[in-house]
């Protein structure tokens, strides 16, 4: 009997070293942040965007890992991030705009002259079956738990309109939910307001369950730091590996100037709006700052795999200061448009078993990849789904090992409401260095070829028709086989033409 009960401590003791090799994972996801918008450059050279902000711990980041420089988003928030937990392209969850009150196209959709637009799943993820305009989906927090993991999803949500499971996180996965809704800003970024907290015209924007900071002087992203450092105690307790997803609010609108980081700024002499922008910015890297500290203060970084992203370009359309569709540069335009400032952005990887020999890696790579890259950085090999997953993962590309090479694939038949260059409606093709775009609305092809041209400005299609033709049937082959939403023309009813209706002779 006593043999017996020796066997059994040491069976369970096995399991238990074996459960908790599973590193931690961290998703450092920042809402808004452009690819320029850092201390850290993503391009060949060093920008004056890299020299006007300040991002020591970003920095530090990139020097402890991997800088990717062909990193992909979708043009807006709730398509990336339905993406990331699903593994889907936006073509097939079809939550292809932002999400937020239910049953109901966007002003901008419904007021259209022209276009009449597909009744996209405007009600965001489910993880329940035969919920209307809903994606079906197993998510990525939910297999994580089931394989033993502690998950935490802290900030911004936007996975799901407003009365639906999937706007409260802790419906689709999450042990810990930490101010997390339908809403994709805050009303407020200040402490001293609430956080938008009893202004009943805009309640829908309040950031919920932080009420002990109501009334500080804090700022939201640190408040929410705070609730994360104490809820990391929990998993250390059971001695569990731990997801967390930090979702900043930041640095959505509404621009708020976070006061700790904005006299450098001001000194500067830069638009008022700037300065707040500045401010959000080095707040957001405070914020990763704290998580790296914490991490290390626990002797956890040789156990924990950090990624850092943005969920799509940075905002240039509206509310900044200076001229419009340039906040971005090199790169042309900005948030809501299909040109690379809407969709290129830093992406940052430390994986503390990596053997990589080098600090940059240029394989283009999209935000439904994040899925099952996630899950191989868990050890999570068997796992069921009942979507296909589109993604495909790039930790081998982090051990030297080569990965197939894939198109990219961006589809946006809906209406986002400001204009500026490539905001619109599309549907776009990323293949090596070349790019195709169509535009729905213009009924036009652009390619430009991203090696030469990162501005894109040299619009290549007359002058290469060889490709523009097998990127447009390579488009258009996707968009059948996948039943891709189109809009409707007003006037006649009927579908428009898929891309490789334009084809050249």
């Amino acid at each position: 009997m006593k043999n017996l009960f020796y066997l059994l401590c040491f069976l369970l003791v096995s399991c238990f070293y074996e459960k908790n090799d599973n590193p931690n994972i961290i998703l450092f996801m920042v809402d808004d942040l452009g690819w320029q918008d850092t201390s850290v450059p993503f391009w060949s050279q060093e920008t004056e965007f890299n020299k006007l902000y300040n991002t020591p711990n970003m920095e530090k980041l990139a020097n402890m890992g991997v800088k990717f420089t062909n990193a992909y988003a979708t043009p807006v928030c709730s398509p990336t991030r339905i993406s990331l937990m699903t593994g889907m392209n936006s073509v097939n969850h079809r939550v292809t705009n932002w999400t937020l009150r239910p049953n109901v196209k966007k002003p901008a959709e419904i007021n259209h002259k022209e276009f009449e637009f597909p009744d996209w799943n405007y009600n965001g993820l489910s993880t329940i079956p035969g919920i209307n305009n809903t994606v079906y989906a197993t998510s990525l927090p939910q297999i994580l738990k089931d394989n033993g993991y502690y998950t935490i999803h802290a900030g911004k949500a936007h996975l799901g309109a407003i009365s639906f499971p999937s706007s409260d996180p802790s419906n689709i996965g999450f042990d810990i939910n930490i101010a997390g809704h339908a809403a994709g800003a805050p009303q407020s970024y200040l402490g001293i307001e609430n956080f938008g907290n009893g202004d009943e015209k805009n309640k829908i924007w309040a950031v919920p369950g932080l009420e002990k900071y109501h009334g500080q002087d804090i700022f939201l992203t640190e408040a929410i730091t705070q609730e994360i450092l104490y809820s990391l105690n929990k998993p250390r307790e059971l001695n569990k590996p731990y997801f967390l997803y930090f979702s900043l609010y930041n640095v959505h609108t509404p621009l708020k100037e976070d006061k700790r980081f904005s006299d450098k700024y001001k000194d500067l002499g830069l638009d008022p709006a700037e300065i707040k922008y500045a401010s959000m910015i080095e707040s957001m890297d405070y914020a990763l700052g704290s998580i790296l500290n914490n991490i290390s203060e626990n002797n956890e970084l040789d156990k924990t795999v950090i990624i850092f992203m943005s969920d799509n370009g940075g905002l240039s359309a509206v509310a900044r200061g200076g001229e419009k569709h340039t906040h971005n540069w090199p790169l042309k335009s900005g948030k809501g448009s299909i040109y690379e400032g809407g969709i290129r952005v830093p992406m940052i990887v430390y994986d503390p078993n990596a053997i990589f020999d080098g600090k940059e890696i240029d394989k283009p790579l999209i935000i439904e990849d994040f899925f099952p890259s996630i899950l191989d950085f868990a050890k999570i090999e068997k796992y069921n789904t009942v979507q296909k997953i589109d993604g495909k993962t790039f930790k081998p590309i982090l051990y030297n090992q080569d990965i197939d090479s894939k198109p990219l694939i961006w589809h946006y038949p809906n209406w986002w409401g400001p204009s500026g260059p490539g905001i619109g409606s599309y549907s776009a093709i990323r293949d090596g260095k070349w790019k195709l775009i169509y535009s729905h609305d213009k009924l036009e092809l652009e390619l430009y070829n991203l090696e030469k041209d990162i501005f894109e400005k040299n619009n290549l299609v007359s002058e290469n028709i060889k490709v523009t033709n097998e990127l447009s049937q390579k488009l258009t082959d996707y968009l059948i086989k996948n039943n891709a939403q189109m809009p409707l023309l007003k006037e006649t009813g009927l579908q428009i033409d898929w891309p490789n209706s334009l084809l050249k002779n």
